[in-house]
């Protein structure tokens, strides 16, 4: 069995490090529902891949809010939050939660979905995604410089699901195909090249971990991602993990025609009970966006 990476706590709450910890990579690991839904007075949902600045905002709040006590976050696809808001518990593979948000946290098409359902009463967006980059394994021991090199026959792609992560293979197939442009290539090529019954990979459900994972185990060997998840990787571990940039990424740039980027709405659930409209708050000050810049994203004001 291939050794697993060795992923960091992420969690809103201090004493969560000093806990019992029991997993193993190969059978029984749960990476993105964070914190004590026991205690947590603030229950988060939101969508993954920015998962690292969103544990740093949740960080900030309780520092500034102890009563809250801890915050339970999930950082999953979008799908798999709204079956569980619209059904109200989740089987998380025997564990069952019977949890319920006060915050959601997603691209806009998802938030004004759950409008529709009466789940949240408003949304707006208060960050966006730089645009994408090439993940690759340190040192770029296949020397992949370009969105060309993708078609190379010993080149193997991974990229996320498209039927079970539409929003981040949205981004990353338009991408591609963009900037195949750019350099000749033809759309039906590109087309070609994404799909699964090439030489390129899909992840199965959650790509900011499955990922880097596949690059690391020898698996696959470029990706392409949100360049803050490339950060993220290349900062916690930094002996496995480059990437290469396919443009300028300005801090203050807009969404780019060619660079696709995302923006990230945020909504209160129902009242938002005692915590969530000051978590709302609080996501669109100087102190969270601030968090968000410095993990690669840009606020939104």
């Amino acid at each position: 069995m291939d050794k697993g990476l060795n992923w960091p706590i992420e969690a809103s709450c201090s004493e969560c490090g000093s806990s019992y910890q029991w997993s193993h990579a190969g059978s029984n690991i749960c990476l993105d529902f964070h914190g004590n839904p026991l205690k947590a007075q603030l229950v988060v949902f939101s969508d993954g891949n920015h998962h690292m600045a969103l544990e740093a905002s949740c960080q900030l709040f309780l520092k500034q809010h102890p009563d809250v006590i801890d915050i339970f976050y999930a950082t999953t696809p979008p799908a798999v939050l709204v079956q569980t808001v619209i059904k109200g518990s989740l089987m998380l593979g025997n564990l069952h939660l019977d949890i319920k948000p006060n915050i959601f946290i997603s691209p806009k098409n998802i938030l004004n979905n759950l409008q529709d359902k009466n789940i949240v009463t408003s949304h707006n967006a208060f960050a966006r995604s730089r645009g994408n980059v090439l993940l690759v394994r340190k040192n770029n021991p296949k020397n992949i410089s370009s969105i060309s090199d993708l078609f190379r026959h010993d080149v193997r792609l991974i990229i996320s699901n498209p039927e079970k992560e539409t929003a981040s293979y949205d981004v990353y197939r338009e991408t591609i195909i963009n900037f195949s442009k750019k350099e000749n290539i033809d759309e039906e090529s590109a087309e070609k090249l994404l799909r699964h019954d090439q030489s390129t990979i899909y992840s199965q459900l959650i790509h900011h971990r499955e990922v880097p994972q596949a690059i690391y185990a020898g698996q696959a060997d470029v990706a392409l991602v949100y360049y803050h998840l490339a950060l993220r990787y290349s900062r916690i571990f930094p002996d496995d993990f480059s990437y290469i940039l396919l443009d300028e990424l300005g801090a203050d740039e807009k969404a780019k025609a060619t660079n696709i980027t995302t923006d990230y709405h945020i909504g209160v659930v129902g009242d938002g009970a005692e915590w969530g409209n000051k978590f709302y708050e609080f996501m669109h000050s100087d102190d969270a966006l601030a968090e968000y810049e410095k993990h690669g994203l840009v606020a939104v004001k």
